[in-house]
């Protein structure tokens, strides 16, 4: 199955998201779209999934003029599509949102939730995405809901298959895996669009690439003879430095103390058990591990999110053991949550009114019940500004912004203030290279100022560019600390796995 996009056009208003952009997906190859963060892939894939209607152009399915006015109809041609944003409902399980719209039925026509049990099962086995079908979608980290969202697509069988940043929330080891999937779906003849901000992806898994800025197709090529740093320039229209450049470390006192910190999953697991650390004033500590290991009921601890069942947590010598968010957050702490949609955006606010989300209640924004609205905008315009949030204004609500600019918008409102310390869990997921490398500096230069910084990864290669410590969390404890410079990938590799040294 063949499909062509031809001089696809589409408008938000005065914004023009696809600029008659043209590309084909061919079966039995990979076609990476690659761009900034709003250079419109995501819109591209939504045209052809049903889900936005074209302004301008035509699609071409084996040879035929074709048109979807909805994801049903591009189901039924054959079209698949694995998004970026969970497509998943909180209150059902992995096993009824895998075959919703698609159920089985048994007798008298009832639904038959063994046989879908046993279908996800089957699909988790076969392509290594275990997940337990009866778990609530709202009780599993983002790592397992993406488990979820790819098995849908699977259980459908489509022979065009759109992947939008699947790997944002995947470990490193889970990559592998998954690449393994895309290429088993290639070599069965199934034609693939990979839209990914990761260069390295681009470069080790796909045929062909599409680079977009603006809206526009501005080069494309074989990736296999193109470098890292053509693609960057490319994608960004300038120079990028791929590698997070600073000095030395000069710490200062601890500021952060964590002693003998016990957790609670959400089933009542222990899921954080007996962790001591602490974080100095003037470095970046970095927290490794496949995800689902305590990272995030530990920061969710340190930030009041979460109760601590037993230990203590210090700032500055004040114990915050059991402070609320805002307490946290009124002690000059920052703090990028993990799923930003979940924790750190309301997406149906504007952008102006996100940016104050956190803070709406200091001086600086208002007094008493009054909010000085002209404050809040100017501080938003130019937080949107240096940060490169991609929009028409400040006005439009938040779920407009593609997901990479809603990450930006997160991180410019957290990182824009006074602060003495960043607690940051994947900072930079979803966005492009541009934006990294804007928001490492950005955490390099509080570093050198004396602010600490706490950072939860996903990414290795982030970790171990941007720490000063490595710590590796392994169910629940801190079952190793490493050097951040020059540290050995494997040997760090083999503690996240649990290996011992």
């Amino acid at each position: 199955m063949e499909v062509e996009l031809r001089n696809i056009t589409k408008r938000f208003g005065d914004l023009v998201a696809n600029d008659e952009v043209s590309l084909t997906i061919q079966p039995g190859k990979i076609l990476g779209l690659l761009g900034e963060n709003g250079a419109g892939k995501t819109t591209m894939m939504n045209v052809l999934y049903g889900l936005y209607s074209a302004d301008g152009g035509e699609i071409f399915v084996d040879g035929k003029p074709a048109s979807f006015a909805s994801p049903k109809d591009a189901i039924a041609a054959g079209i698949g599509m694995v998004h970026q944003h969970f497509m998943l409902v909180p209150v059902f399980t992995v096993a009824e949102n895998v075959v919703l719209g698609v159920e089985p039925t048994g007798a008298l026509d009832r639904l038959d939730l063994k046989r879908a049990r046993e279908q996800v099962r089957d699909i988790g086995a076969e392509y290594g995405l275990e997940v337990d079908p009866d778990a609530l979608i709202e009780d599993i980290p983002v790592g397992l809901q993406q488990r979820v969202e790819i098995i849908k697509t699977l259980f459908r069988s489509a022979e065009i298959v759109i992947f939008d940043e699947p790997t944002a929330v995947l470990t490193p080891q889970e990559v592998k895996e998954f690449f393994q999937i895309v290429r088993s779906l290639r070599d069965a003849g199934k034609g693939i669009v990979f839209i990914t901000h990761k260069l390295g992806e681009i470069i080790e898994l796909t045929d062909h690439v599409k680079v977009l800025r603006g809206g526009r197709v501005v080069g494309e090529g074989d990736p296999k003879i193109m470098s890292q740093v053509e693609l960057a320039e490319l994608m960004v229209g300038r120079p990028v430095d791929l590698v997070v450049d600073k000095v030395a470390a000069n710490p200062g006192k601890a500021i952060l103390e964590v002693s003998g910190l016990k957790v609670l999953g959400e089933g009542g697991d222990v899921a954080v058990d007996n962790v001591d650390f602490d974080v100095r004033a003037g470095e970046i500590v970095g927290i490794a591990g496949v995800q689902g290991n305590g990272q995030t009921e530990l920061i969710e601890a340190i930030t009041g999110l979460r109760s601590v069942a037993d230990g203590s947590i210090s700032f500055e010598g004040e114990d915050i053991t059991h402070h609320s968010p805002r307490q946290v957050h009124a002690l000059r702490i920052a703090h990028i949550p993990e799923d930003r949609q979940r924790s750190g955006i309301i997406s149906d606010f504007s952008i102006a009114e996100n940016m104050a989300l956190d803070s709406y209640y200091e001086d600086r924004y208002g007094r008493g019940v009054t909010l000085s609205w002209p404050q809040i905008n100017a501080q938003s315009a130019k937080d949107v500004f240096e940060f490169d949030v991609r929009t028409p204004t400040i006005f439009n609500a938040a779920s407009t912004l593609s997901g990479g600019n809603q990450q930006k918008l997160v991180a410019a409102r957290e990182l824009s203030r006074e602060i003495k310390l960043i607690i940051a869990s994947q900072p930079t997921r979803g966005i492009d290279v541009g934006s990294i490398e804007y928001i490492h500096q950005r955490i390099v230069a509080a570093r050198d100022a004396g602010v600490g910084a706490l950072i939860v990864s996903t990414e290795l290669d982030e970790i171990m560019a941007l720490s000063d410590r490595i710590l590796v969390m392994y169910r629940g404890r801190i079952v190793k600390e490493f050097a951040g410079g020059g540290s050995d990938v494997t040997e760090i590799g083999m503690a996240m796995a649990g290996v011992a040294q």
